[in-house]
């Protein structure tokens, strides 16, 4: 893009309550059939519009037609099998009941694609599409087949490959994947989590994002953030890797958060997506707070290479609440941006 420091969110938004209940993480429809479909495109119709008239610049779905970010891909796939659950930690943090791999996982047909292309008929901007990485998919299975994690993320590796290069045929100009499991599974990551992310990419033209952060704004999650201590340093064993990879833009949890922002000079030559308000709280951030968050990144990371986001999906927030969140993003990113390049704006 030719905006500097552009927005983007970076992953869900919460859902029209004639869609799916409010504020809930796999929320069932409300609707069924044809009116489901039509719901769909009509809550995802909505999601542009309210990104655009708040300002931000590239733009994404807000998974309005996915229950889940991760599960709602791989309910697409042969191999598993949705009936027979077990119920699995996820992150080491909390239990949920999941699927479970009862043969080869294959991808018979496109999943998102045609979303995706009523996406980019919806808006001129930029678009962005989310797709859950290797080695978070895994993490939300019970495997009864491979018997190695590793063997199974090289196989949903080359699926989600797969995937991307259609989204991307399709006129997706940004194909984002969310990996909050390389905060947690340090030596897979080392072992072949980066390796299995390269694979996924392979062959793309369109802009690559890994999203990397501490989870959705749920109990679960900020209490296992309390645990972490002063300082949440998780990223130095991930950032080193993915600089020296072939990704080109790295996503970050960082406003009210624990991360020391020095982590970012670990990613120094990489574009950075970097939170810049906060999913765990209803409270709406001040302009100047988010332009205050962005602006303290920049010792670290060139404007250039700067992208304004939230640091993670916004599905269980109130409505009102996360739009006015996308606002507040869009305002503080001016604010830099004017001090920065007074002529431009």
């Amino acid at each position: 893009m030719n905006v500097l420091i552009p927005t983007a969110a970076v992953g869900s938004l919460p859902k029209p309550s004639w869609l799916a209940e409010p504020e809930k993480l796999w929320s069932p429809w409300a609707l069924e059939g044809d009116a489901l479909v039509e719901g769909k495109h009509d809550a995802l119709r909505a999601a542009v519009h309210e990104q655009q008239r708040r300002g931000i610049d590239i733009i994404s779905d807000g998974e309005q037609t996915r229950q889940h970010f991760v599960t709602t891909f791989i309910e697409h796939l042969t191999g598993v099998d949705f009936e027979n659950r077990e119920t699995v930690r996820i992150r080491i943090r909390y239990d949920a009941s999941v699927p479970t791999v009862v043969g080869p996982v294959a991808r018979e047909r496109p999943v998102f694609v045609q979303d995706a292309a009523f996406l980019r008929r919806q808006t001129d901007q930029p678009i962005k599409w989310a797709l859950p990485g290797p080695m978070t998919m895994i993490d939300t299975l019970s495997d009864h087949y491979y018997g190695s994690r590793e063997k199974l993320a090289w196989e949903f590796a080359g699926i989600l490959n797969q995937e991307a290069k259609e989204l991307e045929a399709a006129g997706v100009d940004v194909i984002q994947f969310d990996e909050p499991a390389f905060n947690v599974f340090f030596d897979d990551v080392r072992d072949w989590g980066i390796a299995t992310l390269e694979r996924a990419i392979e062959g793309l033209r369109a802009e690559t994002v890994v999203h990397i952060c501490y989870g959705y704004g749920i109990k679960a999650n900020t209490d296992w953030k309390a645990t972490l201590g002063p300082e949440w340093r998780q990223y130095e064993h991930s950032f080193p890797l993915l600089q020296a990879s072939s990704i080109d833009t790295i996503s970050l949890e960082s406003h009210n958060s624990r991360i020391p922002l020095d982590v970012i000079e670990l990613l120094r030559g990489k574009r950075v997506m970097l939170g810049a308000v906060d999913v765990a709280s209803n409270e709406i951030e001040r302009p100047e707070e988010v332009a205050d968050t962005l602006r303290r990144a920049l010792e670290f990371v060139d404007a250039d290479k700067l992208i304004a986001s939230s640091n993670c999906g916004m599905a269980p927030l109130p409505r009102e609440v996360a739009l006015a969140k996308l606002s507040a993003l869009s305002a503080g990113a001016a604010i830099l941006r004017a001090e920065l390049s007074p002529a431009l704006v």
